[in-house]
């Protein structure tokens, strides 16, 4: 038997999970549905409080237009699975998650968006190949601003690239090369709240050039790093 969730029976479900983020947006990129932690995340206290408003309403607007772009992305029939992500959290600390965004049609024509962030979990320290991957790990932590190949990660975690790529989802949640750009990320995010330049702070986190490091940061921050500098610095 075939059982079909609506918007509706879907919002309740995700409600009950503090971690995971869940919003529906009609073809003028409106919430019309939002998880009980979507609520919380803005400071809000009710649902009615976003619904029907945009994200430009309700977030920072270098946030509210990265958003927006993602959505018109998705409008157009794209599919977003996996987005590395910073999102801010209830503290207004950073917090990272993983972000997918599909097409929502009605008569073969999209009509909307349906989301899903998920906040990224500690390690499973519990997983059988742990020990060797958190000697790759290490190695990144440690390289980050270096040209790391994933070749070298797998040796040092002795599984081949397929297995450490398979392996490292199950125990970190992301792809090596989603852990290296979050490191990198981090890095970038401590450094721009000192005294150094974008072009230096970009070099000294592995970026090859400027415009490398602004779009990287802007995909994956929702700003650009003077942006950021400016709200966080």
């Amino acid at each position: 038997m075939d059982v079909k969730l609506s918007a509706e029976d879907m919002q309740t479900l995700f409600d009950a999970l503090p971690d995971v983020v869940f919003f529906v947006k009609d073809r003028s990129g409106r919430y019309t549905h939002a998880n009980l932690t979507l609520v919380r995340r803005l400071r809000l206290k009710r649902r009615e409080e976003v619904i029907g408003r945009s994200v430009a309403e309700l977030f920072p607007s270098t946030l509210g237009s990265s958003y927006a772009a993602q959505d018109r992305r998705v409008l157009a029939g794209e599919t977003i699975a996996n987005q590395l992500e910073v999102h801010l959290l209830p503290n207004r600390a950073p917090g990272w998650c993983i972000t997918c965004k599909y097409p929502q049609r009605q008569r073969g024509e999209v009509c909307g968006v349906l989301g899903l962030s998920r906040d990224l979990r500690h390690p499973d320290g519990r997983h059988p190949t742990y020990p060797r991957l958190a000697r790759a790990m290490e190695y990144l932590q440690e390289h980050y601003a270096e040209g790391v190949r994933v070749g070298e990660l797998a040796a040092l975690a002795e599984v081949s690239v397929a297995q450490l790529e398979r392996h490292f989802r199950n125990v970190f949640q992301l792809t090596p090369q989603q852990a290296l750009t979050k490191l990198r990320i981090d890095a970038a995010m401590r450094l721009l709240r000192g005294a150094g330049s974008v072009a230096d702070i970009g070099l000294a986190c592995g970026f090859t050039d400027q415009s490398a490091f602004a779009r990287q940061f802007k995909a994956t921050v929702g700003m650009t790093p003077r942006e950021f500098r400016s709200l966080h610095g």
